[in-house]
């Protein structure tokens, strides 16, 4: 049964969303929706692939930031979390074997809603985690998206070496062990107060967000079990690797937040750097959350968002101008 979308009063559904699921292999589901463009001529389709513990919800506000301009926006629910299937019998866990499976999910949303549904041409517009998959996908999206747009992706987390490799060690074993269901960081879901969070210095998009997951708690998911940590660890390898840096062709806007705390904004740009068709720009200021930040911020991003998208005032390269014609 589709989980419907979860509107409140300060995050109201955007206008004439369409709500499904696509059925997985497992038995389990994915929750996906689409939203048209609230304006004409229709300039392609937006894919917007979230971060970790994100749902659809999260971003009615870029949603309609994006149709205003002429694109349709499509949005789904990574397996396991917002109004997706759990993979564990709790529900709280978040929790993945592999991040191919996130791949995975991506490949089924174009096979079976985005190509026979959509219009051309196809954006991906991915934060944090959801940007990690972007690149592991980037092989099979080659010939299937014009421009992709990478919001704080995690290439690396914030904090010392040493404790990083620890942490990545302890989830090795425990994955190696049978324990890669347990939770290492973190449990059940819980709300910080506005002062100590550490994705936004937005107090009225913050507590927006939260209220969502209030009228909706089964949306959330807590901590990330070793299995996650251990899986989002390897993808970060693969897609850091020299080889696989320079076969990535895909026109890319990087964006990083230059007062992040969750992902390391340094990793971020030394591999912005490395991309041999590449745009990177830090917002200073701005924290991990960007399109979930304060006015200034987001003007900024969508400032690069235009500049760099065809259609919203971006130029396109010789080769796609090829294709459109």
């Amino acid at each position: 049964m589709t989980h419907p979308l979860v509107e409140t009063a300060a995050n109201p559904t955007p206008q004439d969303a369409r709500v499904d699921t696509l059925p997985l292999k497992s038995g389990k589901e994915l929750r996906y929706a689409i939203f048209p463009a609230t304006t004409h001529p229709v300039q392609g389709t937006v894919v917007i692939l979230q971060g970790r513990n994100e749902c659809i919800e999260k971003y009615f506000e870029t949603v309609r930031d994006i149709t205003k301009r002429g694109f349709t926006v499509a949005a789904f629910d990574w397996r396991g979390q917002g109004g997706s299937s759990r993979m564990l019998r709790d529900p709280a866990r978040g929790h993945i074997r592999s991040f191919d499976h996130y791949a995975s999910d991506l490949e089924l949303l174009f096979e079976s809603v985005l190509l026979p549904d959509c219009r051309g041409p196809f954006y991906v517009l991915a934060h944090s985690t959801g940007a990690l998959v972007a690149l592991l996908a980037a092989p099979a999206l080659a010939n299937r998206i014009r421009r992709l747009v990478l919001m704080a992706p995690l290439l690396d987390v914030n904090g010392g070496r040493l404790g990083k490799m620890l942490l990545s060690a302890v989830a090795n074993t425990l994955r190696s062990t049978g324990l890669g269901r347990v939770y290492i960081r973190g449990g059940k879901p819980v709300t910080k107060p506005f002062a100590i969070n550490e994705v936004t210095s937005d107090a009225a998009r913050y507590v927006r967000n939260n209220e969502i997951f209030k009228a909706a708690p089964e949306l959330a998911i807590g901590g990330a079990t070793a299995g996650w940590i251990a899986s989002a660890a390897k993808a970060i390898r693969r897609v850091t690797e020299p080889d696989y840096i320079e076969a990535i062709r895909i026109p890319t806007l990087v964006v990083a937040a230059g007062a992040d705390r969750i992902v390391s904004t340094p990793a971020i740009e030394r591999f912005a750097l490395q991309l041999r068709n590449a745009t990177l720009i830090t917002i200073d200021g701005a924290r991990h959350e960007i399109l979930q930040e304060k006015d200034f911020y987001r003007e900024q991003f969508f400032a690069a968002f235009d500049a760099f998208i065809p259609g919203t005032g971006g130029d396109m390269t010789e080769s796609e101008n090829e294709q459109a014609t």
